[in-house]
């Protein structure tokens, strides 16, 4: 297994990566990167394992609406193209579901103080 070295939000990561996957896993951090830069610019969040997990949730929530958009997928087909957020679309606060995800999430660690 091959290592790459990635950056995520600022922050160095060593990640393990199959052979020939190497664009693939660019391309998913890339992914993350974005979602997570996104939600801290927003300003209204610091706390990097909150933004990591609302991160999660968009990138999860946008899953089915990727696979009605592309072709079959698979784990050996060629890498997704990387895709560039759009201004004014798919923010946390455009989204009823999220924001009440948002809510939710925020009631839970602020009685917790971290995840788990």
């Amino acid at each position: 297994m091959k290592q790459l070295e990635v950056q995520i939000m600022g922050q160095s990561y060593l990640l393990g990566c199959p052979e020939n996957g190497d664009a693939r896993m660019l391309d998913a951090v890339n992914r993350v990167d974005i979602a997570m830069c996104k939600i801290r610019d927003a300003g209204k969040i610091k706390a990097r394992d909150r933004i990591a997990v609302l991160a999660a949730l968009n990138l999860a929530f946008e899953l089915p609406d990727r696979s009605l958009a592309e072709p079959a997928f698979e784990a050996s087909s060629a890498p997704m193209p990387l895709q560039t957020p759009q201004s004014g679309s798919d923010t946390v606060h455009d989204s009823p579901q999220l924001a009440g995800l948002l809510h939710r999430l925020d009631m839970v660690l602020g009685q917790d103080g971290q995840l788990l």
